[in-house]
């Protein structure tokens, strides 16, 4: 059975993104697997790392992260895919100090990219994808870039469908692209989602609890935003796409 590896970087942004994608081809009988980078529990949060727990309704003796990591498993379970855990922290825990910095420029101090690249190249090489789905950086999330020049280092022969990052593609009419120069001339392909892809792309986003008010105000917003989309996963598409995978 063929192969489809999705790096995340946070724990949601796979399901937001192409979740529909993933369960159209794990119905296919793909063997779809759902990687996150920045999954790691910090003992002890604080400063704005902690303000970032709390603004979910979060105690600050909870561990937010695992908190997270279950909804993950919810989600991949609605979606008929299998998952993975990368231990890296996000950047709340590596010295981004406020929101404004977590979509400016990486931290000279901010020095995983060798790790994170060996890190990604290991994941490659135990899963043996035939296509990998990552993001484009849309919104300028610093996790975001790092992953993505990491992966552009670390893997060379797999084609990829890099996605649109949703819901930073609907914030803003022009959402920031720093890594704009990497995707503009490919091209663009979609995925048209069937009803069952649809239902399941919902209610994985609807697992992940602690995202759903700070991200969308609630279910409501959840549900009237991935409408905006139209049934449709967009993206750009570089190397030569696996036979059989039908898109147009």
């Amino acid at each position: 059975m063929p192969t489809a590896l999705a790096l995340s970087p946070h724990l949601d942004d796979a399901a937001f993104s192409c979740g529909g994608t993933l369960a159209t081809l794990a119905a296919k009988g793909w063997r779809v697997v759902m990687a996150t980078v920045f999954t790691a529990t910090v003992p002890d949060p604080q400063g704005f790392a902690l303000a970032c727990q709390l603004d979910k309704g979060l105690p600050a003796s909870a561990d937010y992260m695992a908190l997270r990591r279950a909804e993950d498993h919810e989600a991949a379970h609605l979606l008929g895919v299998e998952v993975r855990h990368l231990p890296f922290r996000e950047a709340p825990h590596r010295g981004y100090g406020s929101a404004p910095e977590l979509f400016g420029a990486i931290h000279a101090g901010d020095d995983i990219a060798g790790a994170l690249r060996d890190a990604l190249h290991d994941l490659v090489a135990e899963t043996a994808p035939d296509l990998i789905l990552a993001p484009q950086a849309i919104g300028g999330h610093v996790d975001h870039v790092q992953m993505v020049l990491s992966l552009r280092e670390a893997v060379h022969d797999v084609p990829v469908l890099w996605w649109r990052d949703f819901p930073y593609t609907v914030r803003d009419a022009a959402p920031k692209q720093p890594l704009r120069d990497l995707f503009e001339s490919l091209p663009t392909r979609q995925v048209t989602l069937d009803g069952a892809a649809e239902a399941a792309k919902a209610a994985a986003c609807g697992a992940y609890a602690t995202q759903i008010g700070f991200q969308f105000g609630g279910a409501e917003g959840l549900a009237r935003r991935l409408a905006e989309e139209g049934g449709v996963e967009r993206f750009k598409a570089e190397g030569v796409l696996p036979a059989g995978l039908a898109l147009p």
